[in-house]
């Protein structure tokens, strides 16, 4: 199959002189690919190695700067994959980007609630930081029309969109894929740094999770299905944010007797992951969460787009005591702009008492006619 165009194919447009660029992301996306690649091409003398190696975790956690010195030698580019394995990086990381000059630094991380952890406060000013995600729409758009995007979008809604999935055309070789994913990877990070004691427990989490995409979330009523207590899920799920496996949407509220906003709704990064833990993988056609599928995949693939455009904003849903809902908010520049995703021909019942609520807003219904526009 034909590769597939990266949104940071060209990695020279983000790189800069005495500054660490940061490329986080789930595993199994691309990162460590993107940065191959990009080695393979450049004519700058580096050195690349992994987190993994024992002797690099000793002189980049080490803070000797001797160490440091002969490791970066005559480089002009050092190249760190799976960098959140290294303790004190972020600190060893501003020693070589201060004390070397002209030095280029780039390093690869999985694990976001590690990594920026330690790299944060080291290297304020001294760092650039992507995000990578499964393969947007926007980056498939580059190789399919329109056309052929659309005629794919069952395939998106069941397997999702990690790359090894789409290089495969075999759906048996899909389902044994992701659910390869599921079991060796997934929780890899959380568990590596013992922050989880249980894996079954946060499985089972991630389970109800998955049969609620598109309805708020009670802590509550989760911490009495799982038995455990009620701070924990709340750690467990800020856990599985931070390794971008679930990501949460709060209720907007301007502080309307009307509206409710106590509870979130959680969606999956990727539709693939989320059947995979169910065991779901039947035709669009056979199935009754198709809803919740397309809102997932549209409310990702939105955040996606906005990630790699730098549309800056914040994202809400918007619900009121008389079941009146609307499943995305974006406040943009101080003005909202309310969105529906419709899977079958449904009309809005909720849109006229969003814009009379909210008069300088603007509404609308996200279907299979228009969402590409939503998300390329």
């Amino acid at each position: 199959m034909t590769k597939i165009p990266r949104v940071y194919d060209n990695l020279s447009h983000y790189l800069k002189s005495n500054k660490v660029l940061l490329i986080y992301g789930p595993r199994r996306v691309g990162k460590t690919t993107i940065l191959n690649d990009f080695l393979k091409k450049t004519k700058l003398k580096y050195r690349l190695d992994s987190g993994d190696n024992i002797k690099i975790q000793h002189i980049l956690s080490s803070s000797d700067f001797d160490l440091i010195r002969d490791y970066v030698a005559d480089n002009q580019l050092i190249a760190i994959d799976e960098a959140q394995k290294i303790p004190n990086i972020g600190l060893n990381l501003k020693i070589i980007v201060d004390q070397f000059p002209k030095i280029k630094v780039i390093a690869t991380g999985s694990s976001s609630f590690d990594l920026a952890g330690q790299v944060g406060e080291p290297l304020t000013g001294r760092k650039n930081t992507l995000t990578l995600f499964p393969i947007s729409q926007m980056e498939y758009s580059k190789l399919l029309s329109r056309f052929d995007l659309k005629n794919k979008l069952d395939e998106w809604l069941i397997f999702g969109s990690y790359p090894d999935i789409l290089m495969t055309n075999d759906k048996h070789q899909k389902i044994v894929l992701l659910t390869e994913l599921v079991e060796s990877y997934l929780l890899k990070d959380i568990l590596a740094f013992d922050m989880v004691k249980n894996s079954k427990t946060v499985f089972d989490l991630l389970k109800l999770l998955a049969f609620q995409i598109g309805q708020e979330v009670s802590l509550t009523e989760i911490s009495q299905k799982l038995g455990i207590d009620y701070k924990t899920v709340a750690r467990y799920l800020d856990l599985l944010e931070k390794s971008f496996i679930i990501c949460r949407l709060s209720g907007y509220s301007r502080n309307l007797r009307k509206e409710i906003t106590q509870k979130s709704k959680y969606y999956f990064w990727d539709n693939g992951i989320r059947n995979a833990l169910i065991s779901s993988f039947n035709p669009v056609d056979l199935r009754d969460d198709v809803g919740k599928l397309w809102e997932n995949f549209l409310f990702i693939e939105r955040l996606k787009k906005k990630s790699y455009k730098n549309i800056y904003g914040n994202n809400y849903f918007w619900r009121t005591w008389e079941q009146h809902e609307i499943d995305l908010i974006e406040e943009r520049d101080g003005k909202l702009f309310g969105f529906e995703f419709k899977w079958g021909k449904i009309k809005s019942t909720s849109a006229k008492t969003f814009l009379d609520t909210y008069k300088e807003s603007e509404f609308t219904i996200i279907d299979k006619n228009n969402y590409l526009d939503f998300i390329l």
